[in-house]
């Protein structure tokens, strides 16, 4: 009886174990048929493919599809209900939900695209979106929709971009030695702020290609670019020719130690430390008024805030009549047309540099302020500074003056005429009224120097005399000397330092942010 039984409940268990099987084998079987894994949600359509990934390298190829690009600076309220095609770089993304915000950005320019889910975008496109790493080029397809209340932290505030399609040209690694936002940040004189972060000089210029993507760097080159093109229109439109003059040279050409010596085949060689004595033999060739744009090398031990071991100068020289003021007022001339030209045409420029570097607006006047030497030494003497008369200006006396002209004359240009003779180059013409004094002069911004010039010896026998009582070698310059052996115009000129120039215009505080890829005694890279 026990045996029946226990037979009984073994065919039961059986019977409900192959039940149970049939039923697993079923549910298998439907798995496999929707392909789907166990524990996973049957997939909801993907309204967005074809519409968003990343693109193939472009290499060129003729026949990919060609889209028009439209820039995110033209991007109005008058485009409104337009579909645009925008090729950026990604900003700054934020995900919310069903949504993501992402500002792309192209120089200064700003917008806010908005890729929400709906009935032709879906969530995985949303998702895909949120996860391109920041500094990312993408391409956008988007229709331009008009934004009453303004879309804050924006360039374009009146419009935002409703996405359709994106994808990413070429992405960035996520991980960012800086972050664009910190080294945008306003920094104010004085200003401790321990809840923003601040980007420090070297972390910048270690990852000068990041750091140079911020709207202030984007405009401190553009109007440093604005200089150049001022520069050379203004003296072109004065009769000036421009010139390119040689870097690597066989003597030093301010007859100082300060150079840099390279290896020339069997010997050596100098980088050039100004294009001074070329600019002369073109006098002696007849060109009558030259300039150039083209780096200068100084091997100057200077770890300041003024000093690079590169940088580009831009120099000019001219033929006179009687006296070097005729070309002191014209160099006088250029920059106070420099300076309007910028401010005519490079506010929106200066505007920027000025929201992160707040500075006192800069002030000249036309014509510009002419000080004799002496009548500097004699407003430092009544400031309390004693400068002797065969003295040079150091850097803090330069800036004391500086500040008292811009008391005294509300100016923060001006020239300083009649320097002494014994802290000027070999070249440089003695005044004839007074042995210890020169026919030279320098230039001025914000109490810093930007150009110093003179008027050059034209005369072989005195200009031998000259570089001997310096020191140097004249089978070095022979060939310099010799090109006043068949007679030359007298002349004059002057070198100027263009990262110097922007730099003090600005009111910047270190020549670094005006110079693209600084060198200096500790810096050769990148």
């Amino acid at each position: 009886m026990v045996e029946d039984t226990e037979k009984a409940e073994s065919k039961k268990a059986a019977k409900k174990e192959a039940k149970k099987a049939e039923k697993a084998a079923k549910k298998a079987e439907h798995k496999v048929q929707s392909g789907k894994s166990e524990g996973e949600a049957p997939a909801e359509e993907d309204v967005s493919i074809g519409k968003y990934g990343n693109l193939p390298l472009i290499k060129s190829d003729p026949t990919v599809l060609k889209h028009t690009f439209t820039y995110i600076k033209d991007l109005t309220k008058h485009l409104t209900g337009n579909t645009v095609w925008v090729r950026a770089r990604l900003h700054t993304s934020r995900a919310r939900g069903k949504q993501c915000f992402i500002v792309l950005r192209q120089r200064e320019f700003t917008v806010q695209v908005l890729i929400n889910v709906s009935e032709n975008v879906s969530k995985a496109m949303v998702k895909f979106s949120s996860n391109i790493s920041k500094e990312s080029i993408i391409d956008v397809e988007a229709t331009v929709v008009e934004v009453p209340s303004g879309v804050a932290g924006c360039s374009q505030s009146q419009v935002e971009l409703v996405a359709s399609q994106i994808w990413i040209v070429s992405a960035s690694f996520p991980q960012l030695p800086l972050q664009i936002e910190d080294a945008s940040r306003p920094e104010k004189p004085g200003e401790q702020d321990s809840l923003n972060i601040r980007v420090n000089q070297d972390t910048r210029l270690d990852n000068r290609v990041l750091d140079l993507r911020t709207a202030t760097s984007q405009a401190i080159f553009r109007l440093e670019a604005g200089v150049c093109k001022l520069f050379r229109d203004i003296l072109t439109s004065k009769g000036f020719v421009e010139i390119h003059t040689p870097k690597i040279i066989p003597a030093a050409s301010e007859g100082g130690a300060n150079v840099f010596t390279v290896s020339y085949f069997k010997g050596s060689a100098y980088l050039a430390q100004s294009p001074q004595l070329y600019k002369q033999m073109a006098i002696a060739a007849d060109f009558e008024k030259v300039f150039t744009i083209g780096a200068v090398f100084r091997a100057e031990d200077s770890n300041t805030h003024r000093h690079l071991t590169e940088f580009t100068g831009l120099d000019l020289e001219m033929a006179f009549q009687y006296h070097y003021h005729e070309v002191m007022l014209t160099i006088g001339d250029l920059f106070t047309n420099i300076f309007k030209g910028l401010r005519d045409h490079y506010s929106n420029e200066i505007a920027l540099v000025g929201q992160q570097y707040p500075a006192e607006p800069f002030t000249f006047l036309d014509p510009p302020l002419v000080l004799q030497y002496t009548e500097g030494r004699r407003m430092l003497k009544e400031a309390g500074v004693e400068v002797g008369e065969d003295e040079d200006l150091s850097t803090s006396v330069e800036k004391l003056l500086g500040r008292l002209v811009k008391f005294k004359y509300d100016t923060d240009f001006y020239i300083l005429d009649k320097y002494p003779l014994a802290v000027r180059p070999f070249y440089t013409m003695p005044d004839p009224l007074n042995p210890k004094s020169s026919n030279s002069y320098d230039m001025f911004m914000r109490g810093e120097e930007i150009l110093s010039g003179a008027q050059r010896i034209h005369d072989r026998l005195l200009l031998t005399e000259r570089a001997k009582h310096h020191g140097i070698d004249i089978s070095t310059i022979a060939s310099y000397i010799d090109a006043f052996k068949y007679g030359c115009q007298p002349h004059a000129g002057g070198g100027i330092g263009l990262e110097r120039v922007v730099m003090l215009y600005l009111g910047l505080d270190n020549v670094r942010k005006t110079s693209m890829f600084p060198r200096d005694p500790k810096r050769v890279t990148p």
